[in-house]
């Protein structure tokens, strides 16, 4: 167990320094210029404060320029004006806009980055990586039992007989209800297995409620906060429950604001207390003005208690006048009573946030906020995680360690956790998959899909889950021709083959490992334009590519939503177009052999996918090799 948990704390460390040195090193060598140009920095911003906003300072930077950045909501920017290396100011993003992006400080927002045009970088946070560290350096027995199982130190106990449940959401199918039924009984851990369109977080959000009906104490954490998100705001719908969110309250979703701590504490009853001593404070502070700080020059050695002892006598001493000394004496006794006074804030603060939480039936955070000081004395009764499969085993194991049991949901057939570090590539096995691998008779398949059309499920089930899953009637029929304003009949599914085409070959950008292919960005964006032009919405259109430099120039020529693989994980659109970019004559089809990324591409459409690709590179890829197989055998591949 030491060893193993040795081991994992080396991994967190190449892992953090990956991150942070490849941030310091494009920042570095890289002008502001080029950095902007990825995505990664915005340049000539000015600012205007906004005032506070739940104990943050808002400052709104901004340009002439449109903003086109890869920065989002929720991440955390280093402001500067000359080199970014040199600045500590760091915020959050809290809302974007055409012109404009808003950051939260936490801090006194220095004059210069309000007076002069800065630079904003997106800036690696090492805060996760430290919580994960302390919590292996101090793990719970809960958490080293998890840890135990995977190294076949201790077998999970059976699951106790399943109470009588009555389901508040009775269109639950029977997998769901299974799932449910186990991880209610279950003494230890339980796994729920929601490959795409199942119905997961509905799963999820059933048994959380049955969890509290039980008078049990629910954790409820994800990866993302966009993950928890979504399950708090499924649970807003009941409204018996009462729900707190941890975290940072400028990374929560604007309609979730009011169930977040901060939000709780900032309209709590006792908060009218604190703001009459924030009053009391600033009537002492400007008392205190008018009389002497004790600073070295006049102390003259003197500690506080000199001071008060010869104010006491009406004396001075070592040249100091005793009128001096007395006006230093009084300068001490009001600041004892501020620091008191802080304290007193401090005391009510802590009573405050132990009543809100104490009061919670299901607190919800990230993995990483679950390791924050407000709950860092409470008893779970479980601890319920989402995107199990793409969290680490230090990130998973910081909500399982505060719980009495523990149930994760995920699909390890779907992209694992985003490793930056070649040494820290053991961070991708995740505790979801070796529970699963060793106990699956502790898991739950959820195997009725509600996304698309029974075409589209067809190689996926076949080639991902053993056929394991089935498409229920109101999604299997569903088509594009649905929703297209013309009349055309077309098939859910068509692969676009370009192998014919001369020097239609893939080729590195300048300065850069990614990969781009002209050809496939032309197409797609002309297919999305025809879609558009036949009176499809521009959100229901989404195109996929591997590659970021790929992502990168169909961005530039498309109004509809281009992004990676990763960046479509949980997501879903009408129609999807994939460009899978490899065409090479070697058939080298370099990191599209992860499958998962293919299980997650061509798993997002609900009505329409195509695919372009060249099928002699791809099809040396065995899977590869039989989906270009399937599409051939359904009439559904095209040569251009």
């Amino acid at each position: 167990m030491k060893k193993y948990i040795k081991n994992l704390i080396r991994l967190i460390n190449y892992e953090r320094d990956a991150e942070i040195d490849l941030m310091t090193y494009e920042i570095s060598t890289m002008s502001g210029q080029k950095r902007e140009e990825l995505g990664r920095a915005i340049n000539k911003v000015k600012g205007k404060s906004l005032g506070k906003e739940l104990g943050m300072q808002i400052v709104q930077f901004g340009r002439s320029e449109v903003i086109d950045t890869e920065i989002s909501v929720g991440d955390m920017v280093l402001v500067s004006t000359d080199n970014p290396l040199r600045s500590d100011l760091t915020g959050t993003v809290t809302e974007k806009g055409a012109r404009f992006i808003k950051v939260a400080f936490d801090k006194r927002v220095p004059k210069w980055a309000i007076k002069k045009k800065v630079r904003l970088d997106l800036y690696a946070n090492d805060i996760t990586f430290r919580r994960m560290e302390d919590n292996l350096k101090h793990l719970s027995l809960k958490g080293k039992n998890a840890l135990e199982y995977i190294l076949s130190e201790r077998n999970p106990k059976k699951n106790r007989p399943v109470p009588y449940i009555s389901y508040i959401d009775d269109s639950l199918n029977d997998s769901q209800k299974s799932a449910i039924e186990n991880a209610l009984s279950c003494e230890n851990f339980y796994l729920i297995h929601g490959p795409f369109g199942t119905g997961k977080t509905r799963t999820l959000v059933e048994l959380i409620s049955q969890e509290t009906r039980q008078d049990h104490k629910v954790l409820a954490t994800a990866e993302s906060n966009a993950a928890v998100d979504n399950i708090l705001e499924r649970l807003m719908e009941n409204k018996k429950l009462n729900l707190t969110r941890l975290g940072h309250p400028q990374r929560v979703s604007k309609h979730n604001i009011t169930q977040t701590l901060a939000y709780k504490a900032e309209n709590h009853k006792l908060n009218k207390k604190i703001k009459k001593i924030h009053k009391k404070i600033d009537n002492m502070i400007e008392k205190r003005r008018v009389h002497t700080k004790p600073t070295p020059q006049y102390r003259r050695g003197l500690g506080d208690y000199d001071i008060l002892h010869f104010a006491s006598k009406g004396k001075g001493t070592r040249g100091v006048s005793a009128d001096k000394i007395k006006s230093m004496a009084k300068w001490i006794e009001i600041n004892q009573e501020i620091d008191e006074a802080h304290d007193e804030i401090k005391r009510i603060e802590n009573r405050m946030i132990k009543n809100i939480i104490d009061e919670s039936d299901v607190i919800l955070a990230t993995n990483s906020s679950a390791a924050l000081e407000s709950i860092a004395r409470v008893k779970f009764d479980v601890a319920i995680v989402d995107e199990a499969s793409q969290a680490t085993i230090p990130s998973v194991l910081i909500p399982i360690a505060k719980a009495h049991r523990f149930i994760l949901a995920g699909d390890h057939k779907q992209l694992p956790p985003t490793i930056i570090s070649e040494r820290a590539g053991e961070l991708e096995k995740t505790l979801f998959e070796e529970l699963i691998k060793m106990y699956p008779n502790k898991s739950q398949l959820l195997n009725v899909q509600y996304r698309m059309n029974s075409l589209l499920m067809k190689f996926p089930n076949r080639e991902f889950y053993n056929n394991g899953l089935k498409s229920t009637s109101s999604v299997d029929e569903i088509t594009i021709n649905d929703i297209l304003e013309s009349g055309h009949d077309e098939e859910a599914l068509l692969f676009i083959d370009t192998s014919d085409v001369e020097d239609n070959n893939e080729r590195h950008l300048k300065d850069s490992k990614s990969i781009v292919n002209e050809l496939e960005a032309q197409i797609s964006v002309s297919i999305a334009r025809d879609y558009l032009d036949a009176g499809i919405d521009e959100e229901d259109i989404g195109i996929i590519s591997p590659y970021a430099d790929q992502v990168k120039i169909i961005q530039e020529k498309t109004p509809v939503e281009v992004k990676t693989v990763d960046g479509f994980q949980g997501r879903e659109k009408e129609i999807i177009i994939i460009s899978t970019v490899r065409s090479n004559e070697n058939g080298n089809i370099g990191f599209l052999k992860d499958l998962r990324r293919l299980n997650v591409a061509i798993t997002r459409a609900k009505r329409k996918l195509i695919i372009i690709g060249n099928k002699n590179t791809l099809k040396t890829n065995p899977t590869y090799a039989r989906l270009i197989n399937f599409v051939e055998d359904e009439d559904l591949l095209i040569k251009i």
